[in-house]
């Protein structure tokens, strides 16, 4: 199977995967791509440049819960310079 291992840039374009597969070998057969990537990330070059990255279910999910932190943290650090009103319980 055409899969190939690489740190390399492309026309100074990073290829931010330690393997990549050209948009036509995945087309051949996507699911033998999914296999031999055994849970890491692959780039998809078109024109030997990265168009795409397949990224394991697992890491994309963490990817997102990842990032849905970071904006939750912004959010309470914008709201921290807020000025505060002191509330009783049994007020609310």
């Amino acid at each position: 199977m055409p899969y190939s291992s690489t740190n390399m840039e492309t026309n100074m374009e990073a290829i931010l995967a330690d393997a990549s597969i050209s948009i036509t070998e995945l087309k051949r057969n996507p699911s033998a791509v999914i296999e031999a990537a055994d849970g890491e990330s692959v780039a998809v070059l078109v024109h030997n440049k990265p168009s795409a990255y397949l990224v394991p279910a697992a890491t994309y999910k963490r990817l997102l819960d990842r990032l849905e932190d970071l904006e939750l943290a912004e959010l309470v650090r914008s709201r921290a310079k807020e000025r505060r009103v002191k509330v009783k319980l049994d007020e609310l």
